[in-house]
């Protein structure tokens, strides 16, 4: 039998991506996110429009879409309530963000030059997508605070060990992994992986109806 609800959020499962920007004096901001999807080679991503990582795009233009594996799910939680811009916005300080500004460094992960865009890859993660931006608008609701920023990928890096033995152009399903997130929960291999400081700041319950993290 079906129920009418109103969910909390709809996040039925969408991949985690560490989103590595250049800051205004050049070093690097990191941001995971997990609102975004791909048609051919354009990523559409949902962000805070006062996130620091979208007016590091709107500036410089450019991004990596980094894609963090199940391993890396400590790594992602570190990063969850932490924020890249020094004031700190009240929705978000009533959900516990603080202001950091070596992201890379909280969450023990290591920057590693890219090749075409600015903003370092994130070496420990198998899959990176350096990307520019291509147009930022409005998303959702009137005055939702969220932005639609479509980038395009122009160059793909792939950890070898992910590639179907022999080619250069395709990546073997069952080698690849990916970080999931489902409701404010971290999932891989179709189980719940670890704690998530995200679920009780935006007042999701767990599997159990308790508040997790």
């Amino acid at each position: 039998m079906h129920v009418s609800i109103e969910p909390r959020v709809l996040y039925f499962g969408t991949p985690v991506v560490l989103v590595s920007t250049s800051n205004e004096d050049g070093s690097a901001n990191l941001a995971p996110m997990s609102s975004a999807w791909w048609v051919g080679q354009s990523c559409m991503l949902g962000l805070d429009e006062s996130s620091k990582t979208t007016e590091n795009l709107i500036a410089s233009g450019e991004c990596v879409l980094n894609l963090a594996s199940s391993a890396l799910v400590g790594a992602v939680d570190r990063l969850a309530l932490l924020t890249g811009t020094r004031v700190v916005p009240d929705h978000k300080l009533r959900k516990g963000y603080r202001f950091e500004r070596h992201k890379f460094g909280a969450a023990g992960l290591s920057e590693t030059a890219s090749e075409v865009v600015r903003p370092p890859r994130v070496q420990e993660c198998p899959v990176q997508l350096e990307a520019v931006v291509d147009r930022v608008h409005a998303f959702g609701e009137k005055d939702s605070g969220v932005v639609a920023v479509d980038v395009r990928v122009v160059r793909v890096h792939v950890e070898e060990s992910l590639l179907v033995p022999g080619s250069r152009r395709h990546i073997d399903a069952d080698r690849w992994d990916p970080l999931i997130m489902k409701f404010c929960e971290f999932y891989g291999d179709g189980r719940n992986l670890h704690p998530s400081k995200l679920a009780p700041a935006w007042g999701i319950l767990g599997p159990t109806g308790a508040m997790t993290g």
